[in-house]
């Protein structure tokens, strides 16, 4: 279980440009920190960089907790992008089990916690490509539940939501940094929750 991470000096790249240099950041465990900057400042570079997706230019991410980075990526971390990487051609029932084992989760009283929490049970029914974007966002956030991981990278979390939605989000959130939980979220609108700020970009 990741109870802390860390960034030092991190640097990265998006083809000529650079996004930012010597960024650093502290995250302990039952803690948030909401990235903030311009679109194209490095927020979701960033989030892919410690999830291992990409490579930084320069610097590191430390995972204290975990047995090496690599475990921790593939086991303790949950990334959920701009893309909800969901299968439209499922219905949303296939697409929920489907990605809670995929996951390593998959516990039935996990699915039903899933299914009630996210309000799901009208839509699983349905095609995924016939879901709302906040449906779909929903869906996919149900992957937090089914499959609880210690670190959850958060892409513009709350875009999609309604208002009740993201109420409902916030629990989620504080629910699980309550738990031990850490949360790091690329952001234009405030967190719902307490979290530290960082400002990303050169």
């Amino acid at each position: 279980m990741i109870i802390a991470v860390e960034g030092r000096s991190l640097a990265i790249r998006r083809g000529e440009r650079l996004l930012f240099s010597g960024l650093d950041f502290d995250l302990e465990a039952g803690s948030a920190l909401a990235l903030t900057g311009a679109n194209g400042s490095g927020k979701t570079s960033l989030l892919r960089a410690i999830a291992g997706l990409i490579r930084p230019e320069s610097g590191e991410v430390f995972f204290r907790g975990a047995a090496d980075a690599g475990v921790a990526r593939a086991e303790q971390i949950h990334l959920l992008g701009h893309a909800d990487g969901l299968k439209g051609a499922r219905t949303a029932r296939d697409e929920l089990v489907f990605q809670a084992a995929w996951l390593g989760g998959g516990e039935a009283d996990r699915l039903d916690r899933a299914i009630e929490r996210l309000a799901l049970a009208p839509l699983l029914s349905l095609e995924v490509r016939r879901l709302s974007a906040g449906q779909r966002r929903r869906l996919a956030l149900a992957r937090l539940i089914t499959a609880p991981r210690s670190l959850w990278l958060l892409d513009e979390p709350m875009a999609p939501l309604d208002t009740a939605r993201r109420e409902l989000l916030a629990g989620l959130m504080q629910d699980h940094l309550d738990g031990g939980g850490l949360i790091i979220a690329a952001v234009h609108d405030p967190l719902p929750i307490a979290a530290q700020g960082l400002e990303v970009g050169t």
